[in-house]
C-alpha cells in the first residue's frame, strides 16, 4: 500500500484532473446559485489517492441536493435519476459519466462524515478547492487517509452498522478489492451486527457479493466471513452442509469442501496455464468476462448444497455414504438462493448449467482412463456445457484439488486436464465446424419427406443424427434419412 504521502500527491494530481472536466465547473455555478455548498467525498477520493481512474464522482451536498441535480441534468442535457428521495440522494449520467449528489447525513459536513461507514471513506474536499477557488485542504477527521496507507479497514462506528447492516458485507467487499486488512474492533462490531443482516434487501446484497467474488482474492474473505457467522446469514443454506462427512474421495465436511473450491478455483483462474494446456487461454479470457468469475465462484459454493439431503450409508462391496442426484436438489436450492437475492434469469442460466453437470467429467474419467470413452459420450458432455465450456472445466479442476481423500487417485488432476484436452479438441474440430455448416436434416424434412407430425421424437431424431455425424457414421443427407428410418422401423 502507497505511503501516506504517496496518498497524498495522488489525491493532488487526480483533483487537479478532475478539475478540467466542465461538468464540475457547471455544477459549482449552480450550487452557489442556490447557496449550498459540494464537497467531494468517499470512494471519488479514496480511489484517486490510490492512483486509480474515478469516472463516477460521489458529492456531498450542504442541502438541495435532488434540485441541485435536476439542474446539472438540464444544463448538460443529461439523465436525472432519483436514487433516494427520503435521504436526498439523485444521480446525473452524461457522456457515459456519473455524478451521484447527496443531502449531508446530518446538519453539517462533519455529521455527514460521522456517518458513513469506513475511515476510508470518511473523506471530503470542498469542490471549489478542487477547482482552485479555495486553498485546497483535505478534510479527514477520523485518520482515514493513514488508515489507508497502513491497509487498514476500520469502521467509523458500530452504531453506523446497526444502521445500515449490508456494511458488515461492504467490509469484506473492500477487504477484497482493495487487499486491506479489517481491525479487530471492526470484526468484533460486525460479530455482534450479524443477527440484523436479514433485513437488507436481496439486491443490495447481490451488487456487493458480486464485486466481492469479482475480485481474485475473495476466497479468503468467505472463510473469515464464515468464521464471524456473516456468510450463514447470506446463505442460509450453507449450515446444512457443516459437518456433513464423505467419503475416501474427500478430506472435508461438504461446507468446508464447498469453501476450498472456491480457494482452489481462484488459483486456477490465476495461472490455468499450470492445470491445462489448449485450454488455458480461453480459461482466462472467460474468466476476464464479467461477471463470470463470480457466477464461477457461486457455483463452486454451491455444487455440492444437494448433498445433505440425499446423503445416505450404504452397505456397498465396502461400507461408504452416497449422494445419488444431489446435482437435481442443487438446482432446487440453488433456485430458491437466486430469487431471494435478486439473480438475474443469465446469472440463474449459468450457474444452474455449471450445478446441474458438475459431475458428469467425474462420471466419464473411469471409461477415459482406459480408452474405453464414446465419441457419443464425450459430444453429449460438450454439447451440454458449450456455453460455458471453460468455466466448467475450471470448476471441475477447483473440484477436483478441493478433494484430497485417501481414496482419491494420484493422477486425477492429470487425467482430468486430459479430458478437459480431448473435450476442447472435440469441440474445435467437430462440433463447431458442424453446427457452422448447414443441418443435413431439419423438422421440415421429417414433416415434407417422412411424414411424420411433429413432436418431442423430432428432438430425439435430430440428436441422433447429429450424433452419428460426430461418430462418422454419416456424412449426408441420405445417409441421414436412411439412419432416421431405421430408428423409426426399430420403433
Amino acid at each position: 500500500m502507497p505511503n501516506l504521502s504517496v496518498l497524498l500527491t495522488n489525491l493532488r494530481t487526480g483533483v487537479a484532473a478532475l478539475a478540467a472536466r466542465p461538468s464540475l465547473q457547471v455544477l459549482q455555478k449552480l450550487a452557489e446559485v442556490r447557496g449550498v455548498r459540494l464537497y467531494l467525498v468517499g470512494g471519488t477520493l479514496r480511489d484517486l489517492a490510490l492512483g486509480r481512474v474515478a469516472p463516477d464522482l460521489d458529492l456531498a451536498v450542504s442541502a438541495q441536493a435532488i434540485e441541485l441535480a435536476r439542474d446539472l441534468a438540464a444544463a448538460l442535457k443529461g439523465a436525472f435519476v432519483l436514487l433516494d428521495e427520503e435521504q436526498g440522494a439523485a444521480r446525473v449520467v452524461c457522456r457515459g459519466a456519473t455524478i451521484d449528489l447527496t443531502r449531508f447525513r446530518g446538519p453539517t459536513l462533519a455529521n455527514d462524515l460521522e456517518g458513513r461507514d469506513f475511515t476510508l471513506n470518511a473523506l471530503a474536499l470542498d469542490l471549489r478547492a478542487a477547482l482552485g477557488r479555495c486553498p485546497w485542504e483535505l478534510i479527514d477527521p477520523l485518520g482515514g487517509l493513514s488508515d489507508l496507507s497502513q491497509g487498514l479497514l476500520r469502521m467509523v462506528s458500530a452504531a453506523n452498522f446497526r444502521d445500515d447492516p449490508l456494511r458488515l458485507l461492504r467490509a469484506y467487499r473492500f477487504a477484497a478489492t482493495h487487499d486491506l486488512k479489517i481491525t479487530p474492533e471492526t470484526i468484533t462490531a460486525i460479530k455482534s451486527q450479524v443477527d440484523g443482516f436479514s433485513r437488507v434487501a436481496g439486491e443490495r446484497v447481490h451488487q456487493e457479493l458480486f464485486h466481492l467474488l469479482s475480485s481474485p482474492q475473495a476466497a479468503p474473505l468467505l472463510m473469515d466471513m464464515h468464521e464471524v457467522g456473516l456468510l450463514a446469514r447470506i446463505f442460509p443454506e450453507i449450515m446444512d452442509m457443516a459437518k456433513v462427512v464423505q467419503n475416501g474421495y474427500h478430506h472435508l465436511d461438504v461446507l468446508h469442501h464447498s469453501l476450498e473450491t472456491v480457494v482452489q478455483l481462484e488459483k486456477v483462474l490465476a495461472a490455468p496455464g499450470d492445470y491445462f494446456e489448449g485450454l488455458a487461454p480461453e480459461i482466462s479470457s472467460y474468466a476476464a468476462r464479467h461477471p463470470k468469475a463470480a457466477l464461477l465462484k457461486v457455483a463452486a459454493l454451491f455444487h455440492d448444497v444437494g448433498k445433505p439431503q440425499v446423503r445416505e450409508h450404504r452397505q456397498l462391496p465396502v461400507p461408504r455414504y452416497t449422494f445419488y442426484h444431489h446435482e437435481r436438489v442443487g438446482l432446487e436450492i440453488f433456485a430458491g438462493i437466486a430469487e431471494r437475492l435478486r439473480f438475474s434469469q443469465a446469472e440463474v442460466k449459468v450457474v444452474s448449467l455449471l450445478i446441474k453437470e458438475h459431475m458428469r467429467p467425474f462420471l466419464l474419467l473411469p471409461a477415459f482412463r482406459q480408452d474405453r470413452l464414446t465419441t457419443r459420450a464425450l459430444g453429449r458432455l460438450v454439447r451440454a456445457v458449450r456455453s460455458e465450456f471453460p468455466g466448467f472445466f475450471a470448476l471441475a479442476m477447483a473440484d477436483s484439488l478441493a478433494g484430497q481423500g485417501a481414496n482419491k487417485p494420484p493422477d486425477s488432476e492429470k487425467l482430468l486436464a486430459e479430458l478437459a484436452d480431448t473435450a476442447y479438441r472435440f469441440l474445435k474440430e467437430r462440433l463447431e465446424p458442424q453446427t457452422d455448416r448447414p443441418r443435413l436434416l431439419t423438422g421440415h424434412d421429417l414433416i415434407k419427406v417422412l411424414g411424420l407430425a411433429p413432436g418431442p421424437r423430432f428432438r430425439q431424431l435430430l440428436t441422433a443424427v447429429e450424433e452419428a455425424q460426430w461418430e462418422g457414421r454419416v456424412a449426408s443427407r441420405e445417409e441421414a434419412l436412411k439412419l432416421v428410418r431405421q430408428l423409426l422401423a426399430k420403433r
